[in-house]
């Protein structure tokens, strides 16, 4: 079994790792990158493979950094089957058609501005690209075993970081293939904590915040209610870049769990995303995957998905319609690391008041526009103008989604015997800090993955 590192090898997004084993090619992730101008617009160039040689893709879940290029991959070629757990195969579909419309957009914007003679700009993929690419997934549920391909069998474990996340396992070869995908921390809201898994040949793991540890939570949700009496006492609005899937259903879990304490009711809560909204309804319809608090909280009142004062908006006038509250309205609106989306016209139109509060409940990974702010920035462009950062900006790093170094030590320190590591999915300041750690505490081989590198089990 040979693995070959393209992608989230050297940084955060872009997750793509092929397996070559049994005579076969499968592929684990086809990820979007995502932070700076250079970073996303080589998500237009050609892959590092060929797509037609690839026999299967292994989704791990439904962030765009981890299925944000499939729909490039179908139409360049690629006709094998996406496996990918129950609840992730309904939100791959929400996620990429939201993916594609930002893509149509941007290009008849851009083409709006094109010189004469200059080409027509194309989208990175088209809504029909996503239909023809959704045609060729195929679920499986947790724990179940299940021969892909002659030869590769795959099962997928909880992860623990949004709703169908999953722990990939692989046999071929007689060997045995661990990728982490991305780990959650213990104790997160809503989802069950990562499992453990014993035996591996070679591990693939993540390592996003591999040089540090989180805030512990109680402090953390602590410091959100916090800084939502803070806002509410300056007369301001809060403003919380969030991802569809994960944090935005967390926040308003923590909503509903703290109802009374933070006086929730005298806030307009909006969730600003057409593609939130939908997710709402996946969650919906898997509280099998829940822990067992939230099982609690969602039969209890207030539902976190119905609080009386929520109200999701669809539509770009229901949008622009909230710039028009002055105060006291909390919104939730992606993108979560404020490079994309409704958020930047809400950043727009308060960032320069200084009464505003903007919360990042989350990574932001270099080059974006979270990641200047979070550093202090005192003005940015957003639509080509200058904007002051008169605002608050606070960092809310408790609430990730993604383990910290404690939790990935101790994930990893699960398997018997420890078997090599490769790292993945992180910057290099965190990956060479976590292979430290890990090569002190447990005297292993720990690699820390390249584009083009390759590795046997």
């Amino acid at each position: 079994m040979r693995i070959h590192f393209h992608g989230a090898a050297g940084q955060v997004t872009g997750s793509m790792h092929l397996v070559e084993a049994a005579g076969k090619r499968v592929l684990l992730d086809c990820g979007m990158q995502q932070g700076s101008r250079e970073m996303e617009a080589a998500n237009a160039g050609d892959f590092p493979f060929d797509p037609a040689s690839i026999d299967a893709l292994v989704v791990s879940h439904a962030h765009i950094d981890h299925i944000g290029r499939i729909p490039q991959l179908v139409a360049r070629g690629f006709r094998g089957p996406v496996f990918a757990q129950e609840a992730t195969a309904e939100l791959m579909p929400i996620m990429l058609l939201d993916s594609a419309s930002l893509a149509e957009a941007d290009a008849e914007r851009a083409n709006r501005k094109r010189g004469k003679g200059e080409p027509e700009i194309q989208p990175l993929y088209t809504r029909d690209d996503v239909e023809d690419a959704m045609a060729q997934v195929r679920s499986l549920r947790y724990g179940a075993r299940t021969a892909i391909l002659t030869g590769v069998d795959v099962a997928f474990r909880d992860a623990g970081h949004i709703l169908g996340s999953s722990i990939v396992e692989l046999w071929a070869d007689g060997r045995k293939l661990v990728f982490s995908g991305d780990l959650g921390p213990k104790g997160t809201p809503i989802l069950r904590d990562p499992e453990t898994v014993r035996e591996a040949g070679l591990v693939l793991m993540e390592s996003t915040y591999g040089d540090r540890n989180h805030k512990d939570r109680a402090e953390t949700i602590s410091e959100l209610g916090g800084i939502l009496e803070q806002a509410w006492n300056d007369g301001g609005n809060v403003l919380i870049p969030a991802f569809a899937v994960g944090r935005s259903q967390e926040l308003l879990y923590w909503f509903a769990r703290f109802w009374d304490e933070w006086k929730m009711a005298r806030w307009q809560i909006f969730l600003d995303s057409p593609m939130a909204n939908r997710v709402l309804k996946v969650y919906d319809r898997h509280h099998e995957l829940f822990d067992a608090e939230a099982q609690e909280i969602w039969r209890g009142t207030p539902n976190p998905f119905r609080l009386p004062n929520l109200r999701g908006t669809i539509t770009a006038q229901e949008s622009m319609a909230i710039n028009e509250v002055e105060r006291g309205a909390i919104v939730i609106a992606g993108s979560g690391m404020a490079n994309g989306g409704r958020i930047l016209h809400h950043l727009r139109h308060n960032l320069g008041k200084k009464q505003t509060h903007v919360v990042f409940v989350g990574y932001q990974a270099e080059g974006t526009l979270g990641r200047r702010l979070v550093n202090g920035a005192k003005s940015v462009r957003i639509f080509g103008q200058e904007v002051q950062a008169n605002a608050q900006v606070h960092t809310v790093g408790g609430l990730s989604a993604h383990a910290d170094q404690h939790g990935l030590i101790e994930w990893y320190s699960g398997f018997d015997p420890h078997p090599p590591l490769a790292l993945v999915h992180g910057e290099d300041e965190a990956r060479t800090t976590l292979a430290g750690e890990i090569e002190k505490r447990f005297g292993v081989e720990v690699e820390l993955a390249r584009p083009g590198m390759e590795r046997d089990v």
